[in-house]
């Protein structure tokens, strides 16, 4: 396959489009190739199946228009950093060999959020490894970039904030496809999941004058060749 720009790394399907979902459309717009990795089904759950699950994955992949999609099937709900796990994603990096992987904040109360994260620093590592017997050629992700899928209520800084007014009904769109996990068997007692969501985006976007944006945070140091690149 060709090589990915952007490969999303999501504990479970929803992740990535409540997280990121309006930067997937920003970036497909600018035809940069996108992929999502979710790492296990998600189920079960209250009002899921793996089937339904899968048809609402579905939905919401055609909504982002995807350049690939796929899953892992680690286990939900006691997800672990475990050496298999490493191997499995470490293999995914080199088979789509990204230039940016998105991963999970590595701080919050839902415990296969923090393994994923956890996870993918390990299969990064791994993923470099010459001499070993890992499927396909050894490959270093340039960057590593965190999103905020957080269920603890606090408030960490953002490095960047990516501007995605002009993408947030797909991004609402690609989360509403998941109808089992955000809206059925829910209050609809303002303010919903999906209020939620959105006003999440409308304040990350106050924070840099636009409509709506997404946090991102890095680690390590961004190199810029020219000021221009964060002129507006």
């Amino acid at each position: 396959m060709d090589p990915l720009d952007v490969l999303v790394v999501a504990p479970h399907p929803d992740d990535a489009e409540i997280s990121v979902g309006g930067l997937i459309t920003v970036s497909r717009r600018q035809n940069l190739r996108v992929g999502i990795i979710d790492l296990t089904t998600g189920e079960p759950t209250p009002h899921g199946t793996d089937e339904r699950r899968r048809c609402e994955t579905e939905q919401a992949t055609q909504i982002l228009d995807l350049s690939w999609r796929s899953n892992l099937g680690l286990p939900n709900r006691s997800l672990q950093p475990s050496l298999e796990a490493r191997r499995r994603l470490a293999e995914v990096f080199r088979q789509t060999r990204p230039q940016i992987i998105l991963s999970p904040y590595w701080l919050d109360a839902h415990p296969d959020h923090v393994a994923a994260s956890t996870l993918v620093d390990d299969a990064r590592f791994w993923s470099k490894l010459s001499r070993s017997d890992l499927e396909g050629d050894p490959f270093w992700p340039p960057l590593l970039l965190h999103y905020f899928s957080i269920h603890l209520r606090i408030h960490p800084s953002a490095s960047f904030v990516i501007d995605i007014s002009d993408s947030i009904e797909e991004k609402m769109s690609s989360v509403g496809a998941y109808h089992s996990q955000l809206i059925e068997g829910r209050s609809d007692m303002f303010p919903t999941v999906l209020d939620d969501i959105r006003d999440r985006a409308r304040y990350w976007g106050w924070t840099i004058g636009c409509a709506f944006g997404e946090p991102l945070v890095n680690r390590e140091q961004i190199g810029l060749a020219s000021l221009q690149h964060i002129l507006r």
